[in-house]
């Protein structure tokens, strides 16, 4: 009990050891310097008969005995020394005294073979011993006030901050399995990302250089290529992630039932041509209401977030009524978006004229007929010149090419024709290819996400470029083995371009969150999302008499949002979903992904470039430029000729003339 009287009885113990301690070295003193002693007149009978009747006992025999039974003495008195408690106490120093004084207190004896009086040999025989004496009782009082709790031995609280994680590697037909190393507790172990159900969505996330292609969407586009998927991929900084596609394919292609066909869209160098508003997949006015809102958006970007205002939805709803005019027209010959830019350049007397023959969009027009009829042209023009500004960024020689080609259709899944499909943007160009490419994306997910297909996936390099529309793919595509991995580097970057809440809507229905170095609401975010684990505490309290140390443990957040912002390149954490008959209970990760180097490498260097489908030469993008205008030229002639009950006049030649060019799969 630690009482007062306990308190005094144990100090009186340990004065008496230390007392016996200081007898026993005394009497060896007299012992061996006994002729000093006599010389000085120090001496006594009576003394010499106790100490010389002790000395029988044999304690007193030799040198070492009564120097080593002093010591034992003098260490029984420090273990019962509790001495206030110093911070600047080092162990070094500590350790310094000990030593040098059990060196002097144990080689002294050498002092004795001085050839020197008998009084200078006694005291510096007892003078040196004392002093060795005094440091070992000055070491071994400083150790009682060392504080031995050693609590600042990690920092940066890491191995607190570990947890077990996955080691087995659980592989099926759809999943992406990425090899890791993660800590516990001081220990680097080896485990595997398991993301067995990508059906679920899965965000890769990280900041420029964070890692994001090296180590995950590469090995996404390798995996799911070598296990038969069907494919569409946005490179964003084309060709780096459509060149790994397309050796992909070339290594695994014998793994398809139905061997893929390759193909590739890019405005800069033209490979194939694709028509997105391809007449025979739009099956009624909503599906050209839809394409109309992406190119809109996609080139403004400011609009998403006031979708619904009138001066939004009127530009909107003219590009739809055109749209869906020239899909009715002839069977949709002439329903491509560069038509329905040449179209929409028309004056307002031919293009009302030939608009209100279409029943199906009078609905839609009206507003505009009204407004040019009610000599209103300056509401008109704020209706429609938003839509004629914005498509005329599209009236590129290039752009009209590709889009008004037919060389594939974009359902990538149909199990009769799979398709690989990489579209390729360039950083540079953004604001003008970036509406015409999620025109490409959001058609595609309306073709794919049908029942009886082939497994698809789809992955977004760089997705907030886009405007696509991936909300109804996540939240239902699963049920049609539809993956979807998009690449984010903030969720701030979906929350400027899409609006707080549709961005909230898209993060928070992905099943599956890898993320590298993020900052910011990001960071704070994933960290509550991986949510908080029991971990030790340790606290230090020193008073004037005592010492106390507590250890606790807590809750506590188990990867920190500073720890996210933190993180070296190649370093996610994250966590995955799993299936019904693969339950992963250890799902949240923390780890280091493991990657080749040298055999990525030796890969890359060894990649078969791109195929030049044809060589389209500058005259075959003038020409074709000339024969859409002159196309929407014959239109407008023809319509207006039948309003005013004439015949249609052809050309000289008596033929319509298409410029169309027919590219070659890869």
């Amino acid at each position: 009990m630690n009482t007062g009287e306990d308190t005094q009885g144990l100090r009186k113990i340990i004065d008496l050891t230390r007392l016996i301690s200081l007898v026993i070295l005394s009497m060896h003193f007299y012992l061996t310097c006994y002729q000093a002693f006599r010389d000085w007149h120090w001496t006594a009978i009576v003394t010499d008969r106790i100490i010389g009747n002790i000395a029988k006992t044999g304690l007193f025999s030799g040198m070492l005995k009564p120097k080593l039974a002093a010591l034992l003495f003098l260490c029984i008195s420090l273990l019962g020394a509790k001495g206030k408690k110093d911070e600047k106490i080092q162990r070094n120093s500590i350790i310094a005294y000990l030593g040098c004084g059990l060196l002097i207190y144990f080689l002294s004896w050498l002092i004795l073979y001085l050839s020197a009086g008998n009084s200078m040999v006694a005291i510096l025989y007892m003078s040196i011993t004392g002093t060795g004496f005094l440091l070992i009782l000055t070491g071994g009082t400083w150790l009682s006030r060392l504080i031995k709790a050693n609590l600042n031995k990690d920092i940066f609280n890491k191995d607190n901050e570990t947890f077990p994680q996955e080691e087995r590697l659980l592989e099926n037909e759809y999943s992406i399995n990425l090899p890791a190393k993660y800590n516990l507790n001081g220990k680097v172990r080896d485990s595997w990302i398991n993301v067995i159900n990508p059906h679920r969505s899965t965000a890769v996330l990280g900041l420029a250089g964070a890692g994001k292609t090296y180590f995950v969407i590469r090995h996404v586009i390798d995996q799911h290529i070598r296990k038969g998927h069907s494919m569409f991929l946005y490179d964003f900084k084309f060709s780096d992630l459509t060149m790994i596609a397309y050796n992909a394919l070339l290594k695994y292609r014998n793994n398809y039932k139905v061997k893929p066909t390759f193909w590739v869209i890019d405005f800069d160098k033209i490979y194939h041509r694709c028509n997105p508003l391809d007449p025979q997949s739009m099956e009624d006015i909503t599906d050209a209401t839809e394409s109309s809102r992406t190119i809109m958006l996609g080139l403004n970007r400011e609009w998403l977030k006031k979708q619904g205002d009138f001066f939004v939805e009127s530009p909107i709803n003219f590009l739809t009524a055109i749209i869906w005019y020239l899909r009715k027209y002839e069977n949709g010959k002439y329903c491509t978006l560069p038509h329905v830019i040449e179209l929409m350049q028309a004056d307002y007397d031919k293009l009302f004229a030939v608009l209100e023959q279409e029943e199906e969009i009078k609905v839609l027009i009206n507003p505009f007929i009204s407004a040019y009829h009610n000599k209103a042209m300056a509401q008109l023009e704020g209706q429609i010149a938003s839509a004629k500004i914005g498509l005329a960024r599209l009236a590129s020689p290039q752009l009209y090419y590709v889009l008004s080609g037919n060389d594939f259709t974009l359902d990538i899944n149909n199990p009769d024709e799979p398709k690989i499909v990489c579209v390729g943007n360039n950083p540079q160009k953004l604001q003008v290819y970036g509406a015409v490419l999620s025109l490409y994306v959001n058609r595609m997910l309306k073709l794919i996400n049908k029942k009886g297909k082939l497994k698809s996936s789809l992955i977004f390099d760089e997705f907030p470029t886009l405007t696509a529309d991936l909300i109804p793919t996540i939240s239902t595509g699963r049920s049609n083995l539809i993956s979807v991995t998009i690449g984010i580097q903030d969720f701030s970057q979906l929350k400027k371009d899409y609006g707080a809440d549709h961005a909230d809507v898209i993060t928070g229905i992905v099943g599956n969150v890898i993320c590298g170095q993020v900052t910011g609401d990001t960071a704070k975010k994933m960290s509550e999302n991986f949510g908080k684990i029991m971990q030790n505490r340790e606290s230090l309290s020193i008073n004037s008499s005592d010492t106390s140390i507590s250890k606790s443990t807590q809750l506590d957040y188990a990867i920190p949002a500073s720890k996210i912002a933190a993180l070296s390149s190649g370093e996610f954490v994250g966590i995955v979903a799993d299936n019904p008959d693969c339950k992963i209970e250890l799902k949240m990760f923390h780890a280091e992904f493991q990657n080749d180097h040298a055999g990525i490498k030796k890969e890359e260097d060894n990649y078969k470039p791109l195929p030049v489908v044809a060589n389209v030469t500058e005259l075959d993008i003038q020409e074709n430029y000339k024969s859409i205008k002159r196309d929407i030229e014959r239109l407008l002639a023809v319509e207006l000729q039948k309003l005013e009950g004439e015949q249609p006049v052809h050309d000289k030649d008596g033929s319509d003339e298409e410029g169309s060019h027919q590219a070659v799969s890869m």
